[in-house]
């Protein structure tokens, strides 16, 4: 098995080269990932500068490059020029720090999975609420154990997983639920100061208020300590709105320029 992973957090980051380090023994690795911190980026693509990849050698069973774009530019790059043929699977992370709810939006980590999902390669996204206890090498050899096993079933075209693991502190996970998104939320606060030359700017913090009255998301079983896998897709339309809408005729005097 030859699997391509990246992540959001820099190609140095704890959980991608833990995950290195575990696959390592069970597939071929590539490993193409940022050269520094790109978290948040979501699904920005470089397009107005060129791109650099560095070549870097781990050892027999794993190589990689570190690329000087976003974590969707690294997919590409992988997918489109860096590697011979493509990869098995796709995985993306272990992200440092939880992507539940609306984080899916804003994340680089499930961004590079969706780019390997965009490019006709199964991907799924990991990420870890924190790394007390071990957790990055907890989770990275449950990955390795799953997508071994006989049963394990990859992502079908069009579909990304988005994995969560909780942090170690609620316990070892006593099972992976699958579940829909929930609803995880920030109440936005911009704090406004100077810099030395005088010059105003503002700097975005904020509470995370994650919603537990719905038992059936990610967002609730990860607070229950559960390992959480959500199928994503690209498909944004609302079916629902959509039957309620009319097309709109343009009028005969706002058609001509």
């Amino acid at each position: 098995m030859h699997i391509l992973i990246s992540n959001d957090d820099g190609i140095q980051a704890r959980g991608i080269q833990t995950l290195r380090r575990y696959l390592e023994s069970v597939a071929e690795v590539s490993v193409v990932a940022p050269e520094r911190q790109r978290s948040a980026t979501g699904h920005a693509i470089t397009m107005h500068k060129p791109l650099y990849a560095h070549a870097v050698r781990y050892g027999p069973a794993s190589h990689g490059w570190r690329v000087s774009g976003t974590p969707a530019d690294c997919v590409k790059l992988a997918l489109g020029a860096l590697l011979p043929s493509p990869p098995d699977l796709m995985l993306s992370g272990i992200n440092h720090g939880s992507n539940l709810g609306q984080d899916v939006f804003y994340s680089g980590t499930v961004s590079a999975a969706m780019e390997a999902m965009f490019l006709g390669v199964p991907a799924i996204a990991l990420s870890l609420e924190d790394d007390d206890q071990g957790g990055f090498e907890w989770a990275a050899r449950f990955v390795r154990w799953w997508i071994t096993q006989p049963q394990f079933a990859p992502p079908p075209p069009g579909v990304v997983y988005n994995v969560n693991f909780p942090s170690l502190r609620r316990g070892v996970p006593r099972a992976m639920r699958a579940v829909r998104l929930g609803r995880r939320e920030y109440v936005n606060d911009f704090q406004r100061a100077r810099d030395p030359r005088g010059r105003e700017y503002f700097w975005i913090a904020g509470e995370r208020v994650d919603a537990l009255e719905e038992e059936d998301t990610d967002v609730f079983h990860h607070h229950q300590g559960a390992i959480t896998l959500t199928p994503l897709h690209m498909h944004l339309t609302d079916q629902k709105t959509l039957a309620t809408l009319t097309d709109v005729a343009v009028p005969p005097l706002l058609r001509d320029i």
